[in-house]
C-alpha cells in the first residue's frame, strides 16, 4: 500500500481533479490512500496528527527541501526494492510550517523534488505523477521518456 499523509486541504477544484485522476491511475498498479489532515498553528500539533497514521512497519519517505534529489528511475527503483521488505510506503508532505524534527527523525528516506517551494496542492499532484511514473517504469510501459 502507498499512503500519502498531507498537511493541508485542497480547495481548488482543478487540483482535486488532478489528484483524483492520478489516484485512479495508480490504483491500477497498487492500492493508494491519501490522508488529508488540517494544518495547525504549531509543528507539535501537526506531528501528533501525523503519528496517528504511521504504522510501525511503514517505510517512511518525507518530502523535504533538504532531502536527496533523485531521478525518476531512482524513485522507481527505491519503491520497487522497498516493497520487497515493507508492505506500506508512507510519503509525508508537511504544511507551510514544514515537518517536525520527530517526523524527520523517523523518516527512512528524505526526498527532495527541488530547492524551490511549491504550492501544497500542486506539489501533491507532482508527487502523485512521479509515483505513477515509477509504476510505469517498473512495469516497462511506455510513459516515461
Amino acid at each position: 500500500m502507498i499512503k500519502i499523509i498531507c498537511l493541508g486541504k485542497l480547495k481548488e477544484k482543478y487540483l482535486n481533479a488532478m489528484v483524483f485522476d492520478y489516484v485512479k491511475r495508480i490504483n491500477r498498479y497498487h492500492k493508494i490512500e491519501i490522508i488529508e489532515l488540517k494544518d495547525e498553528d504549531s509543528l507539535e500539533k501537526e506531528e501528533a496528527k501525523v503519528l496517528k497514521y504511521i504504522g510501525e512497519k511503514d517505510f517512511i519517505i518525507t518530502l523535504e527541501i533538504e532531502g536527496k534529489s533523485i531521478k525518476s528511475e531512482e524513485l522507481a527503483k527505491l519503491m520497487d526494492t522497498t516493497f520487497i521488505t515493507h508492505s506500506t510506503i508512507t510519503f509525508i508532505i508537511g504544511s507551510s510550517l514544514g515537518l517536525s524534527d520527530k517526523i524527520k527523525s523517523i523518516s527512512h528516506y528524505a526526498l527532495s523534488f527541488s530547492n524551490l517551494t511549491f504550492p501544497h496542492g500542486l506539489f501533491r499532484g507532482i508527487l502523485l505523477e512521479q509515483i505513477y511514473r515509477a509504476f510505469k517504469i517498473n512495469n516497462h510501459e511506455s510513459y516515461h521518456k
